[in-house]
Formats: structure tokens, sequence, C-alpha cells
């Protein structure tokens, strides 16, 4: 079990988190929030890259500080920028990390192109990755963060770059992964979370004010999201002007515009939508 009891951090007079509390479980956590909203930072603190200023963080009841090399032994991270070798391919960068890490020699050819063959690189193993595309190198990143079957599994934007079939493949791996271990998966990619995710975590004005499943989350906004096909300019503003925009789209020739709206607008055509995390994510943030 991984504690966060009351954890707060500062960048010099800037607080980013304030009295941060959860317990979290095995299982897979979205952690969704805007940029510049302590993500990084929160994760960071979890794998003792930063140290909080207030408050402690516990892996089975036992201070993460305190625990050193084991603690770290037991964590695969991504973060989102990672440094790679250019010239080396998949396979010796791999090898390099797994030396880092002390993971065992025997086996570790097999392990290697395993979780290569899991992020659908064992083709191009033996390439220098000088020669892959942004997405390639991404899955490179998931690679090793797999090494070592670890029990808490970090991973900060790991979808950036993947096109959909590949985050396709991405969700349903992680969601398989976290039958047995704790996945925390940060992202701006709000269908991601909302598609595997157990349990979707959400920062607001440096607090945790959300740890809820997304359909609970959703709920939350049952009634108050509607769409309609606005017929002229003048509607589409008025209707601009007295509603939260949540999209607007192309269809057949004129535009429909989703909005958010305590009470319906009582135009005609209007009808009421089942709402979704993206919409909770841009009511909440506006």
């Amino acid at each position: 079990m991984l504690t966060i009891s009351e954890v707060s951090k500062s960048y010099g007079k800037k607080r980013v988190l304030d009295d941060i509390s959860i317990e979290l479980e095995n299982g897979l956590y979205g952690l969704l929030a805007p940029n510049g909203a302590g993500k990084t930072t929160l994760l960071k603190l979890i794998v003792t890259l930063l140290s909080p200023d207030r408050g402690e963080i516990l892996w089975n009841g036992a201070p993460v500080q305190k625990l050193g090399a084991s603690y770290r032994e037991i964590i695969g991270y991504l973060p989102q920028q990672f440094g790679y070798y250019k010239y080396n391919t998949p396979v010796q960068y791999l090898d390099y990390l797994a030396a880092l890490k002390g993971l065992p020699r025997e086996g570790l050819k097999e392990k290697i192109f395993s979780v290569l063959d899991t992020v659908g690189l064992s083709d191009v193993a033996q390439v220098k990755m000088r020669k892959f595309s942004g997405g390639m190198i991404q899955r490179v990143g998931i690679a090793q963060a797999l090494m070592g079957d670890s029990r808490l599994l970090i991973l900060d934007e790991p979808t950036a770059g993947l096109d959909p079939k590949e985050r396709a493949r991405f969700r349903n791996l992680i969601a398989e992964m976290s039958k047995n271990r704790i996945v925390i998966l940060s992202t701006h990619i709000v269908s991601d979370v909302e598609s595997v995710s157990g349990r979707v975590l959400m920062l607001k004005d440096r607090k945790l004010v959300r740890n809820q499943s997304a359909s609970a989350l959703c709920s939350e906004l049952e009634g108050k999201v509607f769409e309609i096909r606005v017929k002229t300019d003048d509607q589409a503003a008025a209707l601009k002007k007295e509603h939260f925009i949540l999209s607007e789209r192309n269809e057949a020739g004129s535009m429909i515009l989703r909005y958010y709206s305590e009470q319906p607008a009582g135009l005609e055509g209007e009808r009421l939508c089942p709402p979704n995390l993206e919409d909770l994510f841009l009511v909440m943030y506006r």
C-alpha cells in the first residue's frame, strides 16, 4: 500500500501542493489536472526525486525516504522527458538500464525481448534508436518502465506521441498490469483516463479535490450537459454568451454546440446528453 499523508511542497515562495492525503492499493489510478497543477511534482515526490516540505509518503507503513534503494527497486517510472542514447538499439538501452537497476542477469535477454514485444517493438529491437519516430521512442520509455516487474508503476504522460492504435494497445496493457500492482497514470488525454482507470484523482488549487470512479464523477453533471444544432451565427453567439461551451463541431453543414448549463436553455432542438469525463474536466477547470 502507498500512503500519502498530509504532503505539501513549495518551490521557493510558490506552494505547488498543499496537504495531499490519499491511500493507494493495487489498481489503476488516473491523475488528472491541467498544466501547472502539480501532477509531475506529486509523481516526483512518490518516486523520491523530490522530498516533501511537510508530511510523509509511506510504502506498507514505512517512510519511503528511509527505505532508500529497496523502495526504488520496486518502482517503474516513465517521466515526461527521459534520456536515451540515440546510437543504442532498444536491446542495448534496456540492458544498460537493467544493469543500473541491479536486475539479475539470468533470463534478462528473454525479459528484454518480452517487454519489447509487449510495446510492439520486437521487429526493431536491434535497430539504432536515432532512426525512431517520437512515438517509437515513447514506446521504448514505456518498455523501460516495465522492466523488473515493478510493484509501483508511475507513468507521466505515457501516451504522448502515440497513434490511436498504440494508445489502445497501451491502455489494454496497463489495465491488465494494474491487477497486481499500483499503477498511477498522469495524462492530459482525458479519454485514456476515462477508459481504463478504476479511480480518478483530480488536483485543483494545490489540493486533491476528487478521488472517485469516472462514472461517479460524470454523475455530477447529470442533467446539465446539452447539445443543439444552431441555425444562425446570432443564435450561436447568444448561446455562447449565456452558457459555458464544451465543444463545437460541424455536422452535415451546420454547427453543433455542446454546452453546460444548470438549467435548459429552452431552445427548440435542444437535447440532454450523458456527460463524460472531458465535460467534467472542462467545467471544473474552466
